[in-house]
């Protein structure tokens, strides 16, 4: 989200090619924590979790996404699988039932990348082509109308699809040309196209084909282009585009004007980038710590959080983030309201803070108030 960003590091994984076969396999297995209700854990049940548990005893879990109170999950046999609530058909198993337990979307073997907002999922198959399901009340699915679905539907017919990200009512897609489109809900210009006009189906945003990475949140985007360069636009009303203002935007607007940018997750009303140095980098609200300064103040500039340079993964979450470091280790920080850092207790913090002793932690996705890790 998105809200729950997805996360898949560099957006390709290691031995995985997006528009061809899988060319290896990861062994990873899955842990998650924090808020339980609704079965967003994925743990067979409605409860709580201060701690990291496992999630079954498979290990050929591949990238994690979460929703709003929903996560999805691929394999390394390109399997794709859901839990969670499920009153919209954001699940994609054809029911609006609520899973707490991962259940299998359809047979294919062929999805590569998925993502979840508020109610609505949107995911990639290997072949290119671009699929969504859930709630379509501002035409979130990109599908020309606001019909919902409770199983995945293609959006049109192309096959050059390659990152994708669900924001709370809106999904932003780059293609292999490098450039990028929106669709659904645009409230607060929140898709880019200069208006606050809700589209139903994919609009380009400009005409640049210079797009590398793009993260979406409570109504509003940011997104790095091949030059390093930091881009935002939509509400603003926390700081969270980054501009040194609360001004809402509906275009995209540069964010300072460093080309050191590499990657970048958002969450609710907060942003978190890395630079090319491995440097850490967060701005917007920060009433519950999720900027990790050390302080409650809210930031409408990026800042600097701590002067490490071994940063590699980032995960922005509803009230808290995460991240990995190069050496595989987890650290997390802002509400601990749930269990949603982890750390066996409740308690918030405002900067990091390492998470059990493990060096071997993959990925990160953050939710609402729960977290999912491989």
């Amino acid at each position: 989200m998105s809200i729950r960003q997805q996360n898949l590091g560099s957006i390709v994984k290691p031995g995985f090619n997006p528009l061809g076969a899988q060319t290896t396999t990861t062994t990873a297995t899955l842990f998650t924590w924090g808020a339980g209700n609704l079965g967003r854990l994925g743990l067979g049940d409605t409860v709580n979790r201060s701690s990291p548990v496992q999630i079954g005893s498979l290990t050929n879990w591949l990238t994690t996404a979460c929703g709003q109170y929903h996560s999805l999950v691929t394999k390394t046999d390109g399997t794709l699988w859901s839990w969670g609530y499920n009153n919209a058909g954001q699940l994609g198993d054809g029911t609006t039932t609520n899973r707490s337990s991962p259940v299998q979307i359809g047979a294919l073997t062929s999805w590569y990348s998925v993502d979840g907002g508020e109610t609505q999922t949107v995911a990639l198959k290997t072949d290119g082509t671009l699929w969504s399901w859930g709630a379509n009340n501002f035409g979130q699915l990109g599908l020309g109308n606001t019909t919902y679905y409770s199983s995945p539907k293609q959006v049109g017919a192309l096959t050059n699809w390659l990152i994708i990200s669900s924001g709370r009512y809106f999904i932003a897609a780059i293609k292999t040309d490098g450039t990028i489109w929106s669709w659904g809900r645009n409230d607060s210009g929140q898709l880019g196209l200069g208006n606050i006009t809700n589209r139903s189906s994919p609009v380009q945003v400009g005409a640049l084909t210079a797009w590398a990475k793009v993260s979406t949140g409570n109504n509003y985007t940011i997104a790095v282009k091949t030059d390093g360069t930091l881009w935002s636009w939509g509400s603003n009303g926390s700081g969270q585009l980054g501009l040194g203002n609360t001004i809402d935007y509906s275009s995209p607007k540069q964010i300072g004007a460093l080309t050191a940018w590499s990657t970048v997750n958002v969450g609710y009303s907060s942003g978190i980038a890395l630079k090319t140095d491995g440097t850490m980098w967060s701005w917007g609200d920060n009433s519950l710590g999720q900027l990790g300064l050390g302080n409650l103040t809210s930031y409408s500039s990026p800042k600097q959080i701590g002067a490490l340079t071994i940063w590699l993964k980032i995960a922005g979450g509803r009230g808290f983030s995460g991240a990995i470091k190069t050496d595989g280790t987890l650290w997390n920080w802002g509400s601990g309201s749930t269990g949603a850092l982890g750390h066996g207790n409740t308690s918030g913090y405002s900067s990091p803070k390492q998470l059990g002793s493990l060096t071997t932690w993959l990925n990160i996705s953050a939710g609402s108030y729960f977290t999912l890790a491989t």
